[in-house]
């Protein structure tokens, strides 16, 4: 964690102070900003950060205003600071391309589990160098670029949206439970009304869907999980 660098994006000044002092000792970098429109223009200056936290409910530009300025130009990681009863805001935020959510008010080190987490889904790698190109549908994934294209489209996918389909064509023909696809994707485990995994599945689906038509590639198997069909059917 020490090469790695954060933007935590809260007006609540006592806040950030908290959460920056936590997570500098845990050996983060952390940058703060108290304000969405100043970590706009941050974000679109040459600094460089490896993760991002954004508050929901900031003045003048909420967080989901800010990451819709940002997506899908910047594919930098999200993680959003949400109220308790905030079940449309996380939802709207992970269909913005957030890529994991977090209810206020959050215990430092939960937070600090979710920003390793995702950092290390967005970094991951295939453990083999010689992984191979994985095709379906016509949709070419590349393990070890996390590229995914169709013909000569890209084809842009957060981290967390990237591992759903890489876990799908690594299994074509198998029901994937959402618990698994918590614990491989999220790096964490499915809890009671997590909507999640459900968000970046219907996400990736709205992403290959201008490309393969009326296929229905990825479907829900009521009660057990989902299903990546195979290429042959």
């Amino acid at each position: 964690m020490n090469e790695n660098h954060i933007l935590l994006v809260d007006d609540d000044q006592e806040l950030t102070e908290l959460l920056s002092d936590y997570l500098e000792a845990e050996g983060v970098k952390v940058s703060v900003e108290n304000s969405a429109k100043a970590a706009l223009v941050r974000l679109q200056s040459d600094e460089s950060f490896d993760l991002a936290v954004f508050d929901i409910m900031m003045p003048e530009m909420s967080g989901l205003e800010l990451l819709q300025q940002l997506r899908p130009r910047l594919q930098l990681p999200v993680i959003m600071l949400t109220g308790r009863g905030g079940d449309i805001d996380r939802i709207l935020g992970l269909e913005m391309g957030a890529d994991d959510y977090l209810a206020k008010p959050c215990n430092p080190r939960e937070l600090l589990a979710r920003i390793r987490a995702v950092l290390r889904r967005a970094q991951q790698r295939p453990e083999s160098d010689a992984a191979q190109l994985l095709t379906c549908w016509g949709v070419a994934l590349d393990p070890s670029t996390r590229e995914v294209s169709f013909g000569s489209h890209s084809i842009d996918f957060t981290s967390a949206e990237f591992n759903v389909l890489y876990q799908f064509m690594q299994h074509p023909g198998e029901i994937l439970s959402k618990s698994k696809l918590t614990e491989t994707v999220l790096h964490r485990s499915l809890t009671a009304y997590d909507r999640a995994i459900d968000v970046h599945v219907s996400r990736v689906r709205q992403k290959l869907a201008p490309f393969t038509g009326q296929k229905e590639l990825i479907k829900t198997i009521r009660g057990e999980g989902y299903l990546f069909v195979r290429d042959n059917q």
